[in-house]
């Protein structure tokens, strides 16, 4: 086996900087085989493993003092079939790439999240999302994965090989084993046309269950301090495309969206008591705007200011009561928040650990730009959530432990009893893992 071992590691941080490591070692495996040998030896010296992606999780999953491996060298597409309308790629392919490569092939996901940074295995890894009426995350599209499991195993697991663990490994939160190749379900590209709309709060709240079932996928942000939001709703086109102009796109993506909300933001944290007034301007800043463009380029958007984030997936049904309580929970306190809060939805699907398993889900996501003090407001933000069943993102900040979980995902035993076979010595665990999982 070649040397896949790095001979300096320094701190690791993720994209948001809120959480540092400094794993022992650090491996970049060129093949299955490889990581094989990565993870008996780790296991041989009694240190513990973690993959990475490209760190864009706001908690500790990815963090390690053992072996800290890098998917850098796990990338590319092995195999399209277009029979089957599968694509099978390296786990450590970044998003971006897979969206490209599929766009090349006349191809698309049917839904993905609003970024692509990430690599396909940290994003499923962490339940990534996006919003849909019918179609679910990015973890529900897939048909097949491999992984490779404590003792070097490689499993190959779909709804018909392993089913146990593919119903659990989809969303695997990095405790069963190292995903090294996904197979999604994909069909051929398709046009969106995105309308972006202001709106009132209270007009989106008391039309939210019409928004949701006349779109395909329907999202909105509010302003905290306002009572303005920002609608999109995106439903499938004949055509033809019509993308944002050059100009105009820029304009609304990177000035207003990215460099001015970041100006915006750091005056924000240093003088707070100017937010409400930043707030009220920026929430009328973004005019609406109709575009029609191939998937990817509708459903995600560049995110350049860094922040924090807590989302909460709640009942479909319970998404109005919750937001209602949190503007007021907002406007009642001293908190001053420069970030608009999202709300998306997805249907039910049939992962263990999926935020929306079993029940038709909204999801309610509060962010702080990065190193302004987010406790107080994440905390009044739990308190909220939990109150309505909320179910913590995985990737994302909380404060949630496994006595708590356990009743939240009634197939909690079903995931806890297959990592228990894979990985019964614990290889994969760290501080995070134990507190969400139990030891």
């Amino acid at each position: 086996m070649t040397d896949t071992y790095a001979r300096t590691t320094g701190t690791w941080r993720n994209w948001a900087g809120n959480v540092t490591a400094r794993p022992a070692r650090v491996a970049s495996p060129a093949s299955v085989d490889e990581l094989a040998g990565v993870l008996r030896r780790a296991s041989e010296d009694g240190l513990k493993v973690k993959p990475v992606g490209t760190g864009h999780s706001f908690t500790a999953t990815a963090a390690t003092d053992g072996v800290l491996i890098r998917p850098d060298l796990l990338t590319g597409i092995r195999d399209v079939d277009r029979t089957a309308m599968t694509v099978t790629v390296e786990a450590g392919t970044p998003l971006k790439r897979l969206n490209a490569a599929l766009a090349r092939e006349g191809l698309s996901l049917t839904n993905m999240g609003d970024i692509m940074e990430q690599t396909v295995a940290g994003a499923i890894s962490t339940g990534t999302h996006g919003t849909g009426r019918d179609s679910a995350s990015v973890a529900a599209q897939i048909l097949a994965l491999e992984l490779v499991a404590a003792d070097g195993t490689v499993l190959r697991c779909s709804a018909d090989e392993h089913p146990d663990v593919f119903a659990a490994a989809r969303i695997g939160l990095g405790a069963l084993g190292v995903v090294t190749a996904v197979t999604f379900a994909v069909e051929p590209v398709f046009l969106l046309t995105a309308r972006e709309e202001p709106m009132t709060f209270d007009r989106v709240t008391a039309d939210f269950d019409r928004l949701v079932a006349e779109n395909e996928h329907f999202e909105f942000y509010w302003f905290p301090h306002t009572g303005n939001c920002n609608t999109k709703r995106n439903n499938r086109s004949a055509g033809p495309a019509a993308p944002p102009g050059r100009v105009s796109g820029w304009i609304e993506d990177e000035l207003l969206s990215n460099g001015l909300f970041q100006v915006a933001c750091s005056v924000g944290r240093a003088v707070p008591g100017a937010i409400p007034s930043i707030a009220r301007i920026s929430s009328r800043a973004l005019s609406a705007r109709t575009y029609t463009d191939i998937p990817y380029k509708v459903f995600t958007s560049p995110r350049r200011v860094r922040f924090v984030e807590m989302e909460y997936a709640v009942p479909r049904e319970a998404a109005v009561d919750a937001l209602r309580e949190l503007k007021a929970m907002v406007e009642r306190s001293p908190l001053r928040i420069s970030f608009p809060v999202e709300v998306r939805t997805a249907p039910a699907d049939d992962i263990a650990l999926s935020t929306a398993s079993g029940r038709e889900s909204a999801y309610i996501a509060v962010h702080l730009y990065r190193g302004t003090p987010h406790q107080a407001y994440f905390t009044a933000v739990e308190r909220i959530m939990t109150g309505y069943d909320g179910r913590p993102h995985w990737g994302k900040i909380h404060t949630r432990d496994s006595g708590y979980l356990a009743g939240a995902y009634p197939r909690f035993g079903e995931f806890t009893a297959v990592r228990d076979r894979l990985d019964p010595d614990r290889l994969f665990a760290n501080d995070y893992l134990r507190r969400v999982l139990g030891d």
